[in-house]
């Protein structure tokens, strides 16, 4: 379920204690004219209390309004304007009521206190106008992270549920193949291709297995190589013990061995020697470079696993290679949760 969006909001405290420190500062001059009494001072710092706080409520308040217009990016507009203006309003109501209520015979001039209510006026809005572009700013940031991480994952999920069509084609060819010559070794290559597809349907649900369960994958994967190409594949497995119980993407070493025919000549006379074993934080998966022609690569699988690892773990593949050797360096995963 989406996340709901989070509702713009400025603290009470922020609210509150602005509008009295507003308050405070405008009395202070009261505190120097030696013909101001208490009251006069309580009431002075009221009434820009009380303004405070209307000017803080109404701007917050007509907020979802000013964000559906065009000309909230500018920040002279109508609603500075509209502001401003029952601003004015709001301060001679109040004035006339503290006169009224209090029979106060000497206040300043009303013109003073207006001058002071759009000061605050501008002040407030200048102050909510900074927080909530700030507040668009982030939301949109959100917004961008949440779609960058639903496109990455409805990439993963493609990533993970591809078994290239042209190895099971290969493959029942393959036991086509043995089946009329009556190969004594038929049953255990369907039971090997029927071990392989049950680990695809088991293991395409999970962003991540042990690493003992992909050796199992490329196990029965190697198998049905070797029975279409025989001595024409030959696999060396070196990767220690200690790192069978990190993680990985499951597929991921079928999917670069599979890389490495693609590319390269399987023959008896050329044989493709393929090594996997660990260098450090990374598994390796090394083939000596002998080029079929007119096979271009596109670059697209390897941009795959390394979009699954960055996705994953924030991290990328490695690739070295020179004249004759391609290696593809794998990050080892040490700790991991499926899902």
């Amino acid at each position: 379920m989406e996340k709901e969006k989070r509702r713009f909001q400025v603290s009470r405290r922020v609210i509150w204690g602005s509008s009295l420190a507003l308050a405070i500062l405008a009395s202070i001059p009261k505190l120097f004219d030696t013909d101001s009494t208490v009251s006069d001072i309580l009431i002075n710092s009221s009434i820009t209390f009380l303004f405070s706080l209307f000017i803080w409520f109404y701007n917050i308040y007509s907020l979802p309004k000013f964000t559906s217009k065009d000309n909230t990016k500018s920040f002279l507009n109508w609603k500075l304007f509209l502001s401003v203006i029952l601003g004015i309003v709001i301060m001679v109501i109040l004035v006339i009521a503290h006169q009224e209520l209090f029979q106060v015979s000497k206040m300043d001039a009303p013109i003073m206190f207006e001058l002071r209510g759009v000061l605050i006026n501008l002040i407030v809005y200048m102050f909510l106008h900074l927080l909530f572009q700030n507040y668009q700013t982030q939301q949109m940031g959100v917004e961008l992270e949440r779609t960058i991480s639903v496109n990455l994952g409805a990439q993963y999920e493609l990533l993970k549920q591809q078994v290239n069509p042209h190895f099971l084609f290969n493959s029942l060819n393959t036991l086509k193949s043995m089946v009329e010559m009556q190969d004594p070794q038929s049953t255990e290559f369907i039971l090997k291709l029927s071990d392989f597809y049950r680990f695809t349907l088991e293991s395409r649900k999970l962003d991540l297995i042990p690493l003992r369960e992909e050796l199992q994958i490329l196990e029965s994967y190697t198998y049905l190589l070797k029975a279409r190409f025989e001595e024409g594949f030959i696999m060396i497995n070196e990767i220690e013990t200690k790192y069978h119980d990190a993680a990985i993407p499951p597929f991921t070493l079928q999917l670069l061995i599979e890389n490495c025919i693609k590319h390269n000549i399987v023959s008896l006379e050329k044989p493709l020697e393929i090594k996997l074993y660990n260098e450090g934080d990374f598994l390796v998966v090394q083939n000596q470079i002998q080029l079929k022609r007119g096979v271009l690569s596109t670059g697209v699988g390897l941009d795959n696993i390394n979009q699954r690892f960055s996705h994953l773990i924030h991290k990328e593949i490695e690739i070295d290679k020179n004249e004759t050797i391609f290696k593809v360096k794998i990050p080892i995963i040490h700790e991991y949760n499926t899902n």
